[in-house]
């Protein structure tokens, strides 16, 4: 019955496509008028996609803990430059991949691809529990949107809750009603956080070139170095650079992925590695490392000495970066929802498309109620040593995936080769980072590895044996929602 409903909404569609055939003579009319996602994604939205996703609270949060665990300022600018390095390999990586699985969910479809459907539906399922991304930037909007209203007191956590809310659904609804409005969004919000990191370089590179060098005399002093705390340095960096996979969310929605994907990721990781190291430089110019480290929001204290003036409308630029990057946490996340649906690892309802808006409308309406539970229950912050292990645990596991591949498909197109020996070291580097972090949080790292190991009975009951009956709603949830499967598959 369900199936019979999506075929009749179908075959309208393709009715009134084909009456549009035979007034203009054109096939293309057909591709244009049918149920599916467009490739509207140019250039500068991947680019913008990308730098938005990556530049959120990490850059205005992490210096203090990336200072901390190296023990030096020079140590901790270089363990900045590594982290953009090491960054840019796995986005190399992903190039590679999102090039040759030209369909849309990132790691999920790289999974399936590779190492199988099991893999890859514990790649979902991991997303469904810890809903990493989005909850934790939220959060982050909501405190910075609150917190200058009730200085020097602290901000009601309710409040900073209610407005995370809102901002969640704003985005919610941008992403509802159009992908190009939501790309269109995603450009300005990139054009207002860069503005806002070059707020900060400027001030400071100024004042080190008029010679306020006092903060960078023995930079290289080791004597707080810690051997065993400088993996945590560089975890700390890593998280800063968190999103770089997102633009491989949306692969079949991006214009020519073969040349837009190598470009977007390659110019972007520059920009913002580039970026990011002006800023630390600029903070450590104005500040001295025990300031630094003594200081909760590095942003909101690096302007009230270096940019007084503009000081109070800081925190609002750090909330519209936060900003940027929610949406392009639910702008990417629920086209992996709809390529596992389209699997039929998830219920069919989630593969499914609005039909006059083209977005898809379910998947992304789905990830709202659980952000919501997550923020009301409060336990962010363990949230985000799970979500982490998790990350770099499938980061890992796909670009083994990209490796195996390799030797078992040698002639599988790919336009795009990273060379062997970056994706080597990246794989070895994702697995350090899990193994230290089991070593180094056994408690919350295990935690996750258990709740994720958790969807491997799901995953026999729902997917394999299908022991589940079949959601009755789904029928009602299509006609409510106007939604179709796609008629055009477009990778």
């Amino acid at each position: 019955m369900f199936k019979e409903l999506s075929v009749t909404i179908k075959v309208s569609k393709r009715e009134s496509a084909t009456d549009k055939v035979s007034d203009e003579g054109t096939e293309k009319t057909v591709k244009d008028d049918a149920v599916h996602l467009r490739r509207n994604i140019g250039l500068l939205p991947s680019i913008s996609f990308i730098i938005g996703t990556v530049v959120g609270s990490g850059i205005f949060i992490a210096p203090k803990g990336v200072l901390m665990n190296s023990g030096s300022v020079g140590l901790s600018l270089l363990v900045w430059a590594l982290c953009g390095v090491l960054s840019t390999f796995g986005a190399l990586c992903y190039a590679e991949l999102g090039t040759s699985f030209r369909k849309s969910g990132s790691d999920y479809t790289y999974l399936l691809e590779t190492l199988g459907p099991l893999t890859a539906f514990l790649r979902l399922w991991s997303e469904l529990i810890f809903i990493r991304l989005a909850t934790y930037v939220s959060l982050a909007f909501g405190q910075y949107v609150v917190e200058p209203l009730f200085m020097p007191c602290a901000a009601p956590t309710a409040l900073v809750k209610l407005v995370s809310m809102l901002g969640v659904m704003f985005v919610v609804a941008m992403n509802c009603w159009s992908v190009s409005m939501a790309a269109r969004l995603q450009v300005l919000l990139t054009f207002i956080k860069m503005f806002a990191l070059i707020l900060i370089i400027i001030p400071g590179i100024m004042a080190l070139v008029n010679g306020k060098t006092e903060n960078f005399r023995n930079i290289f002093d080791t004597d707080s170095l810690s051997l065993t705390k400088l993996p945590l340095a560089f975890y700390s960096g890593l998280y800063a650079y968190g999103g770089w996979s997102y633009l491989n969310f949306v692969t079949e929605e991006v214009i020519n992925p073969n040349r837009t994907i190598p470009l977007a990721i390659i110019f972007s990781m520059v920009v913002v590695t580039v970026f990011y190291v002006l800023v630390n430089v600029a903070y450590y110019t104005m500040m001295t490392a025990n300031e630094l480290l003594m200081s909760d929001a590095v942003a909101v204290t690096f302007a009230g000495r270096a940019l007084q003036v503009v000081a109070p409308g800081i925190p609002v630029l750090v909330a519209l970066s936060c900003l940027g990057a929610l949406n392009g946490g639910f702008f990417g996340v629920p086209r992996m929802l709809l390529v596992g649906a389209r699997e039929g690892q998830l219920p069919a309802i989630l593969s499914m498309i609005h039909i006059h808006r083209q977005t898809p409308l379910p998947a992304v309406l789905c990830l709202y109620p659980l952000v919501i539970i997550v923020m009301v229950r409060g336990e962010i912050f363990q949230l985000i040593n799970f979500a982490s292990f998790s990350r770099w645990l499938f980061i890992a596991l796909a670009t083994l995936g990209m490796i195996i591949h390799r030797y078992r498909f040698p002639d599988h197109p790919r336009p795009f080769k990273v060379p062997l020996a970056v994706a080597v070291i990246f794989t070895i580097v994702c697995f350090f980072i899990v193994g230290l972090s089991l070593y180094s949080d056994p408690w919350n790292t295990g935690g996750s590895f258990a709740l994720t190991l958790s969807g491997i009975p799901v995953y026999y009951l729902t997917v394999k044996k299908s022991y589940i009956p079949k959601h009755y709603l789904s029928l009602h949830l299509q006609i409510f929602l106007e939604v179709a499967q796609q008629e055009v598959q477009t990778y």
